[in-house]
């Protein structure tokens, strides 16, 4: 792997563990304390953990476009120096 793939690979590994730990965290404490009961409370949380399952959706989204700009800038700058000075596609 070269030094811009690793750095790309790098970012993207961090960015999914990003995304994914705190939602990890909210089911393990879920599983941990049990189904909560149908309360207000409970309707509450549920909507907490929509929400922020939400917000993860979005910024999942976020890093696969940031990624796919990355690797387009990549190769696009592979592509110009494979080109031979003078001539243009």
């Amino acid at each position: 792997m070269s030094g811009p793939d690793a750095i790309v690979g790098v970012v993207v590994f961090t960015g999914i563990f990003a995304t994914l730990r705190p939602l990890a965290g909210a089911i393990a404490r879920r599983i941990g304390g049990g189904a909560p009961a149908r309360s207000a409370q409970g309707a509450a949380d549920r909507d907490a953990i929509l929400g922020e399952l939400e917000q993860l959706r979005r910024e999942h989204a976020e890093l696969a476009e940031r990624m796919d700009f990355a690797e387009r800038m990549l190769a696009k700058q592979r592509e110009e120096q494979r080109l031979p000075k003078g001539e243009m596609r």
